[in-house]
């Protein structure tokens, strides 16, 4: 398990507070989250600033010392993802640590594969082969990345929503092949910086959309220096809510959804079915 934070807005956002400063904060779920689970096997946070992924990740715990709140502290943009990792698939290693990038994207997931040793085969065939040349890490992860970015290669001009729903499916039915009594966690953000997909399976994930300038509950400030004649709007992807009082909606297992370039919510209309799995 994992947790894992993502925003989208269509300014640029502060995101300090909902990383650090919050009660239940990204930095404080890595130290101890809603099950009581320490999540201290690394971090990333990743944003665009300059129109491309800049990354900072580290393999010791985010409550660690004060880079994560430093990092958390200078990141005020449109496209935001952060991760924390409990490791399950592969050792606590920077190769994988989340997220990961390539070329515009960037990924990041919460859960497990199981039997990965077995499902990796099937996965690494279906991946083409630059895509496996990209894999550094031992990740499940890392895997699923390459294999969702092949077939977004291979039909460009498909909705992303499409595209990952098929790729998730099909990696549920490999996993249940092996064993359909072990559910599969496959909570993902996926993002070019303008489109942002998300899913959740088996994993517990939330959904908070803004339409318009907000004061903080945290800072009692706002995060945005907004536009005089812009309509300030963003949506916020999260295992937890990292405020109290907002109205946060969980996200429904099996769902997969696309936060649009113009901030609107989409989503896939069939589930990612897992018989065998309890939702949670």
């Amino acid at each position: 398990m994992c947790r894992l934070y993502a925003l989208r807005a269509n300014e640029p956002t502060r995101v300090e507070c909902g990383l650090v400063r919050s009660q239940n904060a990204l930095m404080s779920q890595s130290k101890g989250d809603s099950e009581g689970l320490m999540h201290g096997h690394g971090w990333g946070v990743a944003d665009y600033p300059d129109g491309v992924p800049v990354m900072e990740k580290q393999t010791w715990a985010a409550f660690h010392g004060e880079r994560f709140a430093k990092k958390a502290a200078r990141v005020y943009a449109r496209t935001v993802v952060a991760h924390v990792r409990r490791a399950t698939v592969g050792p606590p290693h920077i190769d994988n640590t989340h997220p990961f990038t390539l070329g515009r994207f960037i990924f990041a997931h919460n859960g497990t594969v199981p039997n990965f040793d077995r499902v990796r085969p099937r996965l690494l065939e279906a991946t083409d082969s630059i895509h496996r040349n990209d894999i550094r890490g031992d990740t499940d992860s890392e895997h699923i990345f390459m294999y969702l970015m092949t077939l977004r290669s291979r039909a460009p001009g498909e909705n992303p929503l499409e595209t990952v729903w098929r790729g998730l499916r099909r990696i549920v039915l490999w996993s249940r092949e092996i064993d359909p009594d072990r559910p599969v966690g496959l909570n993902i953000v996926l993002t070019d910086g303008y489109d942002l997909i998300a899913s959740r399976l088996n994993r517990s994930l939330w959904l908070l959309e803004r339409d318009g300038p907000y004061v903080c509950e945290i800072c009692g400030g706002s995060h945005v220096h907004h536009a005089s004649g812009t309509d300030y709007r963003s949506a916020e992807v999260a295992s937890e809510p990292v405020t109290a009082h907002e109205r946060w909606s969980p996200v429904p297992n099996g769902s997969v959804f696309r936060v649009r370039p113009d901030l609107v919510v989409e989503r896939h209309p069939r589930l990612i079915h897992d018989e065998g799995a309890p939702a949670r």
